[in-house]
């Protein structure tokens, strides 16, 4: 795999972080820049290790996570884009959804990263430097997740309660998206 080919290929997994990185960023309060980097880093994180996990995992185990991974991506991005959408609802000294508390940017890293183990069981059948497909990978995604969050910031300050309720529905759609792939075009 040429470097080229490699960087379409991170371009491509970065897209689900670079949309809820637009999420976050439109509900991110306070907005700050180490906030922003936590949050990319995170995304990132995730983006770059789980082909790592899918290269280790291998061929063997290929069936077994292709069977229900989708159905995990799916189940975590509608349990957040719900509560999103709930939060967005209430009144806001009772809103509390905070895209940079480490347990919630962790299981939006995990959601939108199952397609990269994915990825990286198909990157094991090829000879590809595994160290450098992951901090492509890596790289790529924490520069898309904070463009998404910079555009989420200005965006949000337009759309106010609505960027909630958006983003939640987002959330939904992208979980949806890896499932229909899965199921009808995996």
């Amino acid at each position: 795999m040429t470097l080229f080919s490699l960087i379409i290929l991170a371009i491509g997994l970065s897209m689900d972080s670079f949309a809820v990185s637009l999420t976050s960023g439109a509900l991110m309060k306070p907005f700050h820049t180490k906030r922003a980097c936590k949050f990319a880093f995170i995304m990132a994180a995730f983006q770059a290790l789980m082909p790592v996990l899918g290269w280790l995992l291998g061929v063997g185990f290929r069936n077994y996570i292709t069977a229900f991974d989708h159905w995990i991506a799916l189940g975590l991005l509608t349990y957040l884009g719900g509560r999103m959408i709930y939060e967005a609802l209430q009144k806001e000294e009772e809103q509390q959804f905070d895209p940079c508390c480490t347990r919630t940017a962790m299981s939006l890293g995990l959601a939108t990263s199952i397609d990269a183990m994915a990825v990286g069981i198909s990157l094991s059948f090829l000879n590809v430097d595994l160290l450098q497909s992951a901090v492509v990978i890596g790289i790529t995604t924490f520069i898309f997740s904070m463009a998404g969050i910079y555009i989420g910031k200005k965006i949000g300050t337009y759309m106010k309660k609505g960027a909630g309720i958006v983003g939640g529905v987002i959330l939904i759609l992208i979980g949806l998206k890896i499932c229909i792939e899965h199921l009808f075009l995996g």
